[in-house]
Protein backbone atom coordinates (compact mmCIF):
# COMPACT_ATOMS: atom_id res chain seq x y z
CA UNK A 1 0.00 0.00 0.00
CA UNK A 2 1.63 3.64 -1.24
CA UNK A 3 0.79 6.01 1.45
CA UNK A 4 1.44 9.65 0.51
CA UNK A 5 2.58 12.53 2.57
CA UNK A 6 0.01 15.11 3.54
CA UNK A 7 -0.30 18.12 1.32
CA UNK A 8 0.80 21.12 2.97
CA UNK A 9 -1.66 23.95 1.84
CA UNK A 10 -5.10 23.72 0.23
CA UNK A 11 -7.86 25.57 -0.73
CA UNK A 12 -10.64 24.51 1.97
CA UNK A 13 -13.18 26.51 0.38
CA UNK A 14 -12.92 24.99 -3.06
CA UNK A 15 -12.36 21.59 -1.71
CA UNK A 16 -16.15 21.25 0.39
CA UNK A 17 -17.72 22.81 -2.66
CA UNK A 18 -16.07 19.71 -4.58
CA UNK A 19 -16.88 17.75 -1.72
CA UNK A 20 -12.91 16.07 -1.86
CA UNK A 21 -11.42 14.07 0.53
CA UNK A 22 -8.01 14.22 1.42
CA UNK A 23 -5.46 11.87 3.64
CA UNK A 24 -2.06 10.99 3.92
CA UNK A 25 1.03 10.93 6.67
CA UNK A 26 3.25 13.14 8.18
CA UNK A 27 6.57 12.39 10.65
CA UNK A 28 6.46 14.03 13.87
CA UNK A 29 9.26 16.07 12.57
CA UNK A 30 7.60 17.65 10.39
CA UNK A 31 5.26 19.59 12.62
CA UNK A 32 7.13 22.41 14.35
CA UNK A 33 5.67 23.21 17.51
CA UNK A 34 4.61 19.24 18.34
CA UNK A 35 7.91 18.14 18.12
CA UNK A 36 9.36 19.92 20.91
CA UNK A 37 6.64 17.72 22.94
CA UNK A 38 7.53 14.65 22.24
CA UNK A 39 10.98 12.70 23.46
CA UNK A 40 11.79 11.44 20.12
CA UNK A 41 11.63 12.02 16.02
CA UNK A 42 9.92 9.12 15.96
CA UNK A 43 6.41 8.14 14.92
CA UNK A 44 3.97 8.18 12.62
CA UNK A 45 0.62 10.68 11.67
CA UNK A 46 -1.81 9.63 9.80
CA UNK A 47 -4.83 11.92 8.49
CA UNK A 48 -8.06 12.00 6.78
CA UNK A 49 -9.87 15.25 6.05
CA UNK A 50 -13.41 15.25 4.08
CA UNK A 51 -14.67 18.74 2.80
CA UNK A 52 -18.74 19.48 2.55
CA UNK A 53 -20.85 21.69 2.91
CA UNK A 54 -23.99 21.39 5.60
CA UNK A 55 -27.60 22.30 5.44
CA UNK A 56 -26.74 26.04 5.48
CA UNK A 57 -24.14 26.21 3.24
CA UNK A 58 -21.49 26.34 5.76
CA UNK A 59 -18.26 24.78 4.68
CA UNK A 60 -16.78 21.91 6.91
CA UNK A 61 -14.25 19.86 7.29
CA UNK A 62 -14.05 16.50 9.39
CA UNK A 63 -10.83 15.64 10.51
CA UNK A 64 -9.60 11.98 11.65
CA UNK A 65 -6.17 11.74 13.09
CA UNK A 66 -4.33 8.75 14.20
CA UNK A 67 -0.97 9.01 15.52
CA UNK A 68 1.31 6.80 17.60
CA UNK A 69 4.63 8.39 18.79
CA UNK A 70 6.83 8.46 21.74
CA UNK A 71 6.33 11.08 24.83
CA UNK A 72 8.24 10.81 28.13
CA UNK A 73 7.25 9.66 31.18
CA UNK A 74 6.84 12.42 34.18
CA UNK A 75 7.55 10.01 36.67
CA UNK A 76 10.56 8.34 35.64
CA UNK A 77 11.33 10.57 32.89
CA UNK A 78 11.60 7.69 30.38
CA UNK A 79 10.77 7.58 26.69
CA UNK A 80 6.90 5.42 26.26
CA UNK A 81 4.96 4.85 23.45
CA UNK A 82 1.41 7.05 22.75
CA UNK A 83 -1.23 6.60 20.22
CA UNK A 84 -3.73 9.51 19.92
CA UNK A 85 -6.29 9.24 18.39
CA UNK A 86 -8.50 13.01 17.35
CA UNK A 87 -11.76 13.87 15.11
CA UNK A 88 -13.48 16.64 15.01
CA UNK A 89 -16.02 18.70 12.46
CA UNK A 90 -14.90 22.29 11.74
CA UNK A 91 -16.51 25.05 10.24
CA UNK A 92 -14.34 26.87 7.75
CA UNK A 93 -14.67 30.93 8.44
CA UNK A 94 -13.17 33.94 7.81
CA UNK A 95 -13.34 35.94 10.64
CA UNK A 96 -13.93 35.30 14.38
CA UNK A 97 -16.94 37.20 14.57
CA UNK A 98 -18.42 34.55 12.50
CA UNK A 99 -17.12 31.80 15.04
CA UNK A 100 -19.67 33.45 17.48
CA UNK A 101 -22.56 32.04 15.45
CA UNK A 102 -21.42 28.69 14.86
CA UNK A 103 -23.91 25.59 16.53
CA UNK A 104 -21.98 23.94 19.73
CA UNK A 105 -20.80 20.87 18.08
CA UNK A 106 -18.62 22.72 15.57
CA UNK A 107 -15.42 24.09 15.97
CA UNK A 108 -14.71 27.14 13.62
CA UNK A 109 -11.42 26.82 11.82
CA UNK A 110 -10.97 30.32 10.98
CA UNK A 111 -8.86 30.69 6.86
CA UNK A 112 -7.81 34.51 5.94
CA UNK A 113 -6.80 33.41 2.83
CA UNK A 114 -7.25 31.56 -0.10
CA UNK A 115 -5.27 28.63 1.17
CA UNK A 116 -5.19 27.08 4.62
CA UNK A 117 -2.13 25.18 6.22
CA UNK A 118 -3.26 21.36 6.54
CA UNK A 119 -0.21 20.97 8.61
CA UNK A 120 -1.29 23.83 11.19
CA UNK A 121 -4.61 22.12 11.56
CA UNK A 122 -3.35 18.35 12.58
CA UNK A 123 -0.58 20.16 14.49
CA UNK A 124 -3.58 21.75 15.89
CA UNK A 125 -5.43 19.42 16.33
CA UNK A 126 -3.22 16.55 17.80
CA UNK A 127 -1.88 19.44 20.41
CA UNK A 128 -5.74 19.54 22.02
CA UNK A 129 -5.67 15.48 22.06
CA UNK A 130 -2.46 15.48 23.95
CA UNK A 131 -3.07 14.56 27.71
CA UNK A 132 -1.13 16.60 29.77
CA UNK A 133 1.03 14.65 31.52
CA UNK A 134 1.87 10.83 30.03
CA UNK A 135 2.44 8.52 32.93
CA UNK A 136 3.94 5.01 32.26
CA UNK A 137 1.98 2.44 34.42
CA UNK A 138 2.68 3.02 38.15
CA UNK A 139 4.66 -0.76 38.27
CA UNK A 140 6.80 0.09 35.21
CA UNK A 141 8.06 3.30 36.80
CA UNK A 142 8.80 1.71 39.87
CA UNK A 143 11.07 -0.69 38.44
CA UNK A 144 12.82 2.15 36.79
CA UNK A 145 12.69 4.73 39.27
CA UNK A 146 14.28 1.62 41.87
CA UNK A 147 17.34 1.23 39.52
CA UNK A 148 17.95 5.16 40.54
CA UNK A 149 18.31 4.13 44.34
CA UNK A 150 21.39 3.35 46.07
CA UNK A 151 21.39 0.08 48.20
CA UNK A 152 23.87 1.57 50.40
CA UNK A 153 22.26 4.49 51.36
CA UNK A 154 19.11 2.18 52.64
CA UNK A 155 20.95 -0.16 54.23
CA UNK A 156 22.59 2.96 56.07
CA UNK A 157 19.16 4.89 56.83
CA UNK A 158 17.71 1.55 59.14
CA UNK A 159 21.46 2.23 61.47
CA UNK A 160 21.31 5.06 64.24
CA UNK A 161 23.97 7.59 63.04
CA UNK A 162 25.03 10.17 65.36
CA UNK A 163 23.48 13.89 64.26
CA UNK A 164 25.79 15.70 62.94
CA UNK A 165 24.21 19.29 64.28
CA UNK A 166 25.20 18.24 67.78
CA UNK A 167 28.62 19.58 67.74
CA UNK A 168 26.18 22.71 67.52
CA UNK A 169 25.13 21.77 71.04
CA UNK A 170 28.41 22.84 72.28
CA UNK A 171 28.14 26.71 70.82
CA UNK A 172 24.92 27.23 72.89
CA UNK A 173 25.24 29.68 76.14
CA UNK A 174 25.38 28.08 79.12
CA UNK A 175 26.40 24.42 77.66
CA UNK A 176 30.03 23.39 78.54
CA UNK A 177 31.26 19.82 77.71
Amino acid sequence: MLIEPLPTMLDVRKAAVRGAGVCGVLKPLDLKRFGPLLASEEGIISVEMTFSRDEENRYLVQVAIEADIAVTCQRCLESMPEHLSSENTLAILWTDDEAVHLPRHLDPLIVEEQNCSLWDLVEDELMLAMRPFSYHDTEDCKKKIGAFSDPVLEEEAGEDKPNPFNVLEQLKPGTRH
